[in-house]
């Protein structure tokens, strides 16, 4: 079995002794998937089929570079000991050392800890903040920005409810996006990302002056719960409030004249959730109770996460301007995230869904804040040894 080199000294043999242990681990677990999705009963539960296919999609990389490690390790045994005979192998060999280095760092980078929803779909809230009218059609902004980006990506978006402004915008407004297949990178790996308060500087369509205003929307994202983790999520009926409304979208003959819509209040929480775009009360009253948990299970989980690190950074829930994680600049063409810096004056083709500089920015700004925090596990680990 290959092994991860760590720091110098008493800690780094730590270090090292983990990682070895967590890819042996890895790799067995590989094995196993491997086996269990050869099971054709398996595929008979499409819900599990998915999560172990993520699952083993995930552990690719690691088995994948363990295994080019491994044998650049022997390479580079082999090519020492032909140096010590024939000075011509030592090129040869710092070549090697190269390699090794390189695939020690690739893999020291995979172990470290993946955000376990990074499979998941996700459920998106927009809501129009402060700026009326003009904060709406920005709100409508947003979505299209998504969407189009989703589309860019094979992925499908679903409204499930949405309030429309005078001008077209949106008061608020709810989609999933979804994406096929078994990709470890989902949805919420990248629009996680997403959550707080969006700012926009430009001439509103209601200015007759031609005054730069400033308003904001506000966004929202949280996971699917799968099956598994829906079912960790307990609802007791007498803490609903069910209600029911005519709906004003899209779905079918009759969708405006009967009330199919459906909005679920969850009393001890507060929170609310709409669908609409289904043709029945019933597959209405379905889908937003999928929402429902997925949002209380996303509420739980960033109790936990603040229990356990008070200064860890959550989603904005007020649609202040103050509280802003982006600003989006029309006069200077200019978008700017605010919380790791990221400038660009390619405004107009982010808004037309190019997001991807934008998130590669902030996966890598996350990724190295993950690679720290392991690091600095690790070395607490072996002081505390």
């Amino acid at each position: 079995m290959t092994q991860v080199a760590g720091q110098g000294g008493a800690t780094g043999d730590t270090a090292q002794a983990n990682a070895t242990q967590s890819v042996r681990a890895l790799v067995e677990e590989h094995a196993g998937l491997e086996a269990r999705l050869a099971d054709p009963d398996v595929h008979a539960d499409q819900a599990l089929a998915r999560r172990l296919g993520r699952r083993y999609a995930e552990l690719a990389p690691v088995v994948t570079t363990a295994g080019e490690l491994e044998r650049a390790e022997a390479d580079l045994a082999d090519a020492r000991e032909l140096a010590r005979e024939d000075p011509a192998f030592g090129a040869e060999a710092e070549s090697l050392e190269t390699t090794v280095g390189g695939l020690r760092a690739r893999l020291r980078e995979l172990l470290v800890p993946r955000d376990p929803a990074d499979g998941n779909d996700v459920v998106v809230e927009v809501k129009s903040g402060e700026g009326g009218e003009e904060s709406a059609l920005f709100a409508g902004d947003l979505l299209r920005m998504y969407s189009r980006y989703a589309e860019h990506r094979g992925w499908k978006v679903d409204v499930l409810a949405a309030t429309e402004s005078d001008l077209g915008g949106y008061k608020d407004v709810t989609v999933i996006v979804s994406a096929p297949g078994q990709d470890p990178d989902g949805v919420w790996a990248w629009l996680k990302y997403e959550g707080g308060v969006h700012r926009v500087q430009r001439v509103p369509v209601t200015e007759s002056q031609g005054r730069i205003h400033t308003s904001a929307a506000g966004v929202l994202v949280y996971p699917e719960v799968d099956d598994t983790a829906a079912a960790s999520v307990k609802i007791d009926e007498k803490d609903l409030r069910v209600d029911v409304f005519r709906s004003s979208g899209k779905g079918g003959q009759g969708v405006n004249t009967t009330d199919s819509a459906v909005r679920i209040t969850h009393l001890p929480t507060g929170v609310v959730v709409s669908c609409q775009n289904e043709r029945s009360q019933l597959q209405n009253k379905a889908r937003a109770m999928e929402v429902l948990r997925s949002r209380l299970q996303a509420l739980k989980d960033e109790s936990d996460e603040a229990a356990a690190s008070a200064d860890r950074r959550s989603q904005v829930r007020t649609v202040d301007r103050s509280e802003r994680v982006r600003t989006y600049n029309f006069p200077e063409n200019r978008i700017s995230d605010h919380r790791i810096g990221y400038k660009s004056h390619d405004l107009d083709r982010v808004l037309d869904g190019d997001l991807g500089s934008v998130l590669d920015a902030l996966r890598a700004a996350d990724r190295e804040e993950r690679l720290a925090e392991a690091a600095q596990e690790a070395g607490q680990e072996g002081r505390a040894r």
